[in-house]
């Protein structure tokens, strides 16, 4: 019996062992804070003597590692994440130094404000502010066009992702994605729709574009369930859909404006 004890300490001591080891090979492949904090210094065209950091540290999001490196130069706030194994700038937001665009208040040179920009998200997605928990509104840059990221969910876990011009209040890009739909089991039927009919619902909301629009369109399973998946391009503009094979409601849609 001792002799069984003692086999099995040592083998959860060695599982432990192996694991730290793992964890630290894992960590040992990562850029490390000082490379994160070059690449954020390079993307953001600023000089290490230029710069004061307030934050520099490994964090992980989604089973990712990045660093999360911020810091302040002439003024402005730059905070960025940068993937801890490649070295890639995953995300980056800049504003005026001392503001509060991510809580409404000023935002540097920039024509609508971020609560604007909140008001405008939600008058297109028709909705109202006691109808949604807002996560994020925040000034960023996008091909070197000033603009504010809002982020904010329904009471059934839609999830809305608006990118708003901070200079003329213009919608860019807008998606949705209906997290918490049950599909087939909430509404009860059975019967599949065709893709044919999928198509159509996805057309009913792009006014004027016919099926020859439609350059990416393919049927898939999602936990099982069945989905109709495709993509509309329309008078400059991509429209990415994702409809529910049972009941035909839209499930995801993703709206991008080229050129």
């Amino acid at each position: 019996m001792k002799k069984n004890v003692m086999l099995l300490s040592c083998a959860a001591l060695l599982a432990l062992a192996l694991a730290g080891c793992a964890q630290s090979t894992a960590q040992a492949d990562y850029i490390g804070t000082d490379a994160a904090k070059a690449i954020a210094l390079e993307a953001a065209g600023i000089g290490e003597a230029d710069a004061t950091f307030t934050t520099a540290e490994l964090e992980t999001r989604n089973n990712t590692a990045y660093y999360e490196v911020d810091f302040t130069a002439g003024g402005q706030e730059y905070d960025y994440d940068i993937d801890a194994l490649t070295g890639t700038v995953i995300a980056s937001n800049q504003q005026a130094a001392g503001s509060t665009g991510s809580h409404g208040g000023s935002t540097g040179d920039t024509a609508i404000t971020a609560d604007k920009a909140k008001e405008i998200a939600l008058n297109h997605a028709g909705l109202t502010a006691d109808q949604v928990t807002f996560v994020r509104s925040n000034l960023d840059q996008d091909d070197g066009r000033t603009c504010y990221d809002v982020e904010f969910y329904t009471a059934d876990y839609t999830e809305y992702d608006y990118e708003i011009d901070a200079n003329t209040g213009d919608v860019l890009s807008y998606d949705y994605d209906a997290e918490g739909y049950q599909g087939q089991s909430q509404s009860g039927s059975t019967t599949a729709i065709t893709a044919d009919r999928a198509k159509e619902i996805a057309l009913a909301e792009v006014p004027g574009a016919t099926a020859s629009d439609i350059y990416e369109f393919e049927t898939d399973r999602d936990d099982g369930r069945l989905e109709y998946e495709g993509t509309i391009y329309y008078n400059g503009t991509e429209y990415d859909f994702t409809i529910d094979g049972y009941s035909g409601a839209i499930r995801g849609w993703d709206v991008e404006r080229h050129g």
